[in-house]
């Protein structure tokens, strides 16, 4: 398989990433604000994206500029905020129709960054802040987001077993923001804000599709140029911790199935020599429906309503996620523990390692066979300082040995057991 190539051009206050490709029917264009994870703003972070998108001082209302995004052929904008690593990225995606496949050959792509640049650089400003009212309303909506985590006792089991897991460390910090802060944003602190991060935070922009690069590339520099932004890497680094007796937390709610959530440190991050190895020991362990935690603690022993694991490769942790029965929390911790030793031990087939290989591979292109999902990767290769032709990327995979995924496996340290149970439920 071959990556699309990627021409990396270092502009005026934000790095411009070009990726022809004849694959795609539309143009993506994403743009990607990172920031280190710090517990002063973060709230207004995750606030910023939502207001953003209601209002430009062009389309003053919703109404306006839903209806402006409409006219370019139902052309989407969206925005998610994410943490890699000890790092806070804000991402924003345009999904734009290719105007090569348009009879009236109109001007799609130029509008398309014309609003994108009114989205992020003109948005709506009254006086010294944000329109009141859309900041009240998104405010509320954040909130409502936060409280309904809690509803959500898997995602909630998880935030506590970070917040326990990881305290002091950045990667605690809670990407959707805290409730705390919400009576102090006004619209005045939200602008004040933003005008920081569209100085301050490392800027990258992408597109994609089949395309005039020359075009674009002078379109990003009308559109995405940032004068007075030197565009430095921000990067904050990992930090590392020493696990020197591993934690059991039990927490009580009104739950009818408990949360049992391990947290491990992998010592391992994307970039690293050995990384290729825990995507295939993840795979065995808990990745996929063929993994030791899915027949063993699900399928074999029935203990559990799910029992996966993923890592987080920026910040080089494994976490497990399973949903037991309350009365069967030891049964269950048991045999999750008794999966990683097998691991430790070799206790699987070079036959396994090989099906696994080709899952994650398979996993990987299908990941990259999709527009965003190949930005995420490339994303990834950049922030870890690890870029490779795709083909080398699976090439490194499919190397992989037994050997590889055993020294793998006696890397990893447990960290922290956390259990979310019932207020009348086991211990």
């Amino acid at each position: 398989m071959k990556l699309t190539e990627e021409t990396l051009l270092e502009k005026e206050g934000y790095r411009l990433h070009i990726l022809p490709s004849k694959k795609y029917k539309t143009i993506n264009i994403v743009a990607k604000f990172k920031a280190p994870l710090k517990r002063e703003g973060i709230t207004e972070r995750a606030l910023l994206p939502h207001v953003l998108q209601k209002a430009t001082n062009n389309h003053p209302n919703v109404r306006s500029l839903q209806s402006a995004f409409e006219n370019l052929y139902g052309t989407a904008l969206s925005s998610d905020g994410s943490k890699k690593g000890e790092n806070h990225v804000i991402s924003f995606r345009m999904e734009v129709v290719n105007e090569a496949y348009l009879n009236d050959q109109e001007p799609i792509l130029e509008e398309a960054f014309k609003l994108f640049h009114e989205v992020l650089f003109d948005p709506k400003v009254e006086g010294d802040g944000f329109d009141e009212a859309i900041v009240s309303r998104e405010k509320q909506t954040l909130e409502q987001k936060i409280t309904s985590i809690k509803d959500d006792k898997m995602s909630y089991a998880n935030l506590r077993l970070m917040d326990h897991m990881c305290k002091d460390e950045p990667y605690a910090l809670h990407v959707h923001g805290y409730q705390e802060d919400m009576a102090d944003i006004t619209p005045g602190k939200l602008y004040d804000y933003y005008r920081q991060m569209i100085k301050n935070d490392m800027l990258d922009v992408y597109v994609i599709g089949d395309m005039d690069q020359a075009a674009v590339e002078k379109m990003t520099d009308q559109y995405f140029s940032r004068s007075g932004s030197n565009n430095d890497d921000n990067d904050q680094v990992s930090v590392s911790k020493q696990v020197e007796e591993p934690a059991e937390i039990i927490e009580r709610e009104e739950v009818n199935q408990g949360k049992l959530h391990l947290g491990y440190r992998t010592n391992t991050k994307f970039g690293d020599d050995d990384y290729y190895a825990l995507q295939i020991f993840n795979g065995l362990f808990g990745g996929f429906p063929s993994s030791k935690l899915f027949m063993n603690v699900r399928e074999k022993h029935s203990l559990a309503y799910y029992a996966a694991s993923r890592f987080e490769s920026h910040k080089g942790l494994l976490l497990v996620f399973s949903g037991v029965d309350p009365k069967d929390y030891e049964q269950a911790k048991t045999i999750i523990l008794e999966q990683m030793e097998a691991m430790k031990k070799g206790d699987f087939t070079e036959e396994q390692v090989q099906e696994t290989t080709e899952q994650v591979v398979n996993q990987l292109q299908e990941t990259m066979d999709n527009a965003n999902g190949l930005i995420e990767v490339l994303y990834h290769q950049m922030l870890s300082g690890a870029e490779m032709p795709a083909n080398e990327l699976i090439e490194n995979i499919r190397k992989v040995t037994k050997r590889d995924v055993v020294d793998m496996a006696n890397k990893i340290e447990l960290d922290t057991i956390y259990f979310l149970t019932s207020n009348e439920g086991g211990e």
